[in-house]
């Protein structure tokens, strides 16, 4: 991830000791909410490499369960994030690996509830600044600041480039885009980051394009 600007270094404003392992934490419990698309009922954290040694002490768990409640790096009710989600009535497991991974501040989250669960894996990166890089076993790219597709389908020819007319037609610019899949014409997933909201209409309309499983828009 590139920096955008000067404020993207010294870091955000925030409650809490560090930009990484708090700020950067809270932004990951928000941005896997806004991927799950509400409040879970159960929510398992494992913390891995230096998230893993020092989450105590930074409070990197009760910041990851306050961006599950939606809060914002400034909120002053962070503090009590762990408090609140058992008043939501949130069954909560923390826990730690020694596993090897790619990047020392990295998290992953299981959230559940009865209309589903999702795998997330996520890295704070410096600065308040993070990025989702697995989500339900599928490769990403997804930051926490601009508005996203994710489109789940069954890998096929024709299907990429129906998704992205309908976006040529609003006007709608891709900025970025990822695809990945289990293997050749099984279960794929499509990452779109766009220049501006996408419109509901056209988010509904891309359901109806077969082979399309679902649309989960992020703003």
């Amino acid at each position: 991830m590139k920096y955008k600007s000067i404020f993207d270094i010294i870091g955000p404003v925030m409650v809490g000791p560090s930009s990484s392992h708090t700020a950067g934490a809270v932004r990951l419990g928000h941005l896997a909410r806004k991927i799950f698309g509400r409040e879970p009922k159960r929510v398992g954290i494992t913390f891995y490499g230096s998230f893993a040694e020092t989450y105590k002490g930074h409070g990197t768990d009760v910041a990851v369960i306050s961006g599950l409640l939606d809060m914002s790096p400034d909120n002053p009710d962070i503090p009590d994030g762990i408090d609140i989600a058992r008043s939501h009535g949130i069954d909560m497991t923390i826990g730690t690996s020694d596993d090897a991974v790619d990047f020392p501040n990295t998290v992953r989250l299981s959230l559940e509830d009865d209309e589903g669960k999702l795998d997330f894996t996520g890295i704070s990166i410096g600065g308040g600044m993070v990025e989702a890089t697995e989500i339900n076993g599928f490769e990403v790219k997804i930051d926490d600041e601009n508005p996203a597709l994710l489109i789940e389908y069954i890998d096929k020819a024709g299907i990429i480039a129906r998704i992205t007319a309908r976006l040529a037609v609003e006007n709608i610019n891709i900025s970025t885009m990822t695809v990945s899949r289990r293997s050749r014409g099984a279960d794929a997933l499509m990452v779109i980051s766009t220049d501006q909201k996408v419109p509901d209409e056209t988010v509904e309309s891309m359901m109806k394009v077969p082979g399309i499983a679902m649309v989960t828009p992020m703003e």
